[in-house]
């Protein structure tokens, strides 16, 4: 069987695992949904506070759907045993990495769509501007993000310290990239450290495709940025990965 189908046959079997796990359906899903209902409630009708909100947390849903979930995935997969006994089949390591990959691509769409309706249909944002800047902005985050958790996976020793791990990272990126408020609003020296991470030009993006209209064509600089992001992320991914917990 080719590399591709076997990484097609392992991105069926990931969103057969995804649904039969109703606890990563709600970290993925549910949670991203409840922050945006919590903070809307606090701005109440506040037109631009909500046209911040939605594409900052449309941004946060992509790096939970991906970073998130494919740090602690991996990391539970291998100290479970899990991936060395899928090393003891043909499966080449990029194979297995697209298809868990292609399954979080789904769900971060599909989590980007549902808060866009969210947005529009309870607080009046309007829908996407820019069709094509969400969809590339969006896949450019799965890629950067999804690339980067699981490289993270490689650094977690246990199953126990991942949420440690990964809350280090999600927390202070979350907060310090556009999310809730404007990153314009921030001392220099956080802005400074927020233009160099990937979520706040993914932000950026999606507020540029929903809100304003901006096209790709404005921000190029940003998507670079993801780009390089993704582009190392998967070096770092494909290069440390191990099918073996260390105390194998």
């Amino acid at each position: 069987m080719s590399p591709m189908a076997l990484a097609w046959q392992q991105f069926r079997l990931e969103r057969k695992l995804f649904w039969r796990n109703p606890s990563a359906a709600f970290f993925s899903f549910v949670l991203p949904l409840a922050l945006l209902l919590l903070v809307a409630s606090v701005y109440g009708g506040d037109d631009d506070q909500l046209e911040i909100l939605i594409p900052g947390i449309a941004g946060l849903s992509v790096m939970a759907t991906t970073f998130n979930a494919m740090a602690f995935n991996l990391t539970f997969l291998r100290e479970q045993g899990i991936l060395k006994r899928l090393r003891g089949t043909p499966m080449p390591t990029t194979s297995y990495l697209a298809g868990f990959l292609g399954s979080a691509v789904v769900n971060a769409y599909a989590q980007v769509l549902v808060v866009v309706a969210i947005g529009h249909l309870l607080y009046d944002v309007s829908w996407p501007r820019d069709w094509i800047a969400l969809i590339v902005f969006t896949g450019a985050g799965v890629l950067a993000f999804g690339a980067l958790g699981i490289a993270l996976s490689h650094a977690i020793p246990n199953f126990d310290s991942a949420a440690a791990y990964v809350n280090a990272i999600f927390l202070p990126v979350m907060f310090i990239s556009g999310v809730f408020y404007s990153a314009e609003s921030l001392p220099p020296a956080l802005e400074a450290a927020a233009e160099a991470l990937p979520l706040k030009h993914v932000v950026d993006g999606l507020s540029g495709a929903i809100v304003t209209g901006a096209g790709l064509g404005e921000h190029l600089g940003g998507l670079a940025v993801v780009a390089l992001w993704a582009g190392a992320g998967a070096v770092l991914a494909v290069r440390g990965f191990r099918w073996e917990s260390r105390g194998a």
